[in-house]
């Protein structure tokens, strides 16, 4: 094997879903040289990443919960009136009841909890698909929102903004930088450099051959080197900015989901939902108890993005959480998610959600206008798609091609057996 072939095969991973990943990480390389060529460099500016963590971080976190949506078959068209619906919840209830702020964040993610039990109840165990459950209560939490707030806007005090508004505090020696996110970018490198060599422990103890020396080195130089960067832009921001609270939150998400959806059975039983429900529910896996959990968990995490937007906003409005889960399903099918469900990872899913944000930031520098952004958004979700059907067309590996195979004209139907005995005409069709 070439050292190209190497390179492509062991970089970022060997199968059809990293690859995509592999492809969609160029493409957000590629959004942000070109926007930072065209915006006079302001793209990787200090105050622009920190607005964009900022600004997108909730829509991140629905991400998460609507890729393991996506995996188990279903979706979710809710997200963002859940959301809407739980900050009103949680706003009223600190403005009118003087609920401490702390107190409040758990009202919102047992509200949420709620929710999503409701709707997945109604998936799990009645068997009502989830694209008429959620487009139900897209509508009724929708509904909800302003018949509690009466389409006002309600205020949230200080304490609770930080979750959306905040930033990691200036503490120790001036060092010119924000010490905590100096040191938060420090754990970021030992922890990739830890995993990097682990990997390669691991797979020598089963016996597997790891990736070639020099790869696992230009991989961990890449990442370093990135991390390096992020971490000195975000820590010389303006005096009172480093790294976002929301951020914090969102990282720490991804790594626990990252962990659960990879490394245990729970994980591993929503892609086998995904992949084959039936093929999954003879295996022993609790179909209804998958389903229940992925539309829970897509309900608290709603509540959390809703908490977090309110927070940023300082204040709860008719308006929250419109089109939120639109763009959360494009994060999560860009960034190489199935349309059939059973394949799809977080990490490829915050891919897929950057090259949205930033797309959208780096046209709002240049001055274009909402039209054309959504114009130009659709576009790329659609050749998004268009790339999995070009894979097939090259004879590499498609979801959506094997999704239509069975209704495509050009495949051979099946023959029958030849039925000259008993025993010849009680064997299954043959095909050719």
């Amino acid at each position: 094997m070439s050292g190209y072939e190497d390179l492509k095969k062991n970089l970022f991973g060997g199968n059809a879903s990293a690859s995509r990943q592999f492809g969609m990480i160029f493409t957000l390389v590629a959004i942000i040289l070109l926007f930072q060529i065209l915006t006079d460099g302001l793209t990787l500016t200090s105050g622009n990443l920190i607005a964009v963590v900022s600004q997108y971080s909730y829509i991140l976190i629905l991400a998460i919960g609507m890729l393991m949506v996506i995996v188990a078959g279903h979706i979710d068209l809710s997200v963002g009136s859940v959301a809407a619906f739980v900050g009103i919840i949680v706003a009223k209830a600190m403005k009118e009841f003087d609920l401490p702020w702390p107190l409040a964040i758990l009202l919102g993610l047992v509200c949420g909890a709620l929710i999503g039990a409701w709707q997945g109840f109604w998936v799990a165990y009645i068997g009502v698909p989830a694209f008429i459950v959620t487009l139900a209560g897209m509508l009724l939490f929708r509904g909800g929102n302003q018949f509690i707030g009466n389409a006002d806007t309600v205020p949230v005090p200080e304490g609770f903004r930080a979750i959306g508004a905040g930033y990691l505090p200036e503490v120790g020696p001036s060092t010119g930088y924000n010490n905590l996110t100096l040191l938060l970018g420090l754990a970021a490198c030992v922890a990739v450099a830890w995993r990097e060599w682990s990997a390669r422990r691991t797979r020598l103890e089963m016996g597997a051959e790891p990736s070639p020396l020099w790869i696992s080195g230009i991989r961990l130089a890449i990442m370093v080197g990135v991390i390096i960067f992020a971490t000195l832009r975000f820590a010389g921001g303006r005096v009172g900015t480093s790294f976002p609270v929301s951020g914090i939150i969102l990282g720490a998400l991804v790594l626990l989901y990252s962990f659960y959806t990879r490394n245990t059975v729970g994980g591993r039983h929503i892609y086998a939902v995904g992949g084959n429900a039936r093929a999954a529910e003879l295996s022993g896996v609790k179909l209804k108890r998958v389903n229940f959990f992925v539309m829970t968990n897509m309900g608290v995490l709603a509540a959390l993005a809703g908490m977090i937007f309110v927070a940023r906003s300082a204040a709860s409005g008719p308006q929250d959480g419109l089109s939120w889960e639109l763009d959360a399903i494009a994060a999560v099918f860009i960034g190489g998610a199935a349309v059939s469900g059973g394949l799809g990872t977080i990490s490829g899913s915050i891919v897929g959600g950057l090259v949205m944000a930033l797309l959208n930031n780096g046209l709002q520098l240049m001055g274009v206008g909402v039209d054309l952004v959504q114009i130009i958004k659709g576009l790329v979700l659609l050749l998004a798609v268009a790339l999995d059907v070009y894979n097939k067309s090259q004879g590499r590996f498609s979801v959506i091609g094997s999704i239509t195979r069975p209704f495509r004209r050009d495949e051979p139907a099946p023959t029958a057996a030849p039925t000259g005995s008993p025993s010849d005409s009680d064997k299954a069709p043959a095909v050719s």
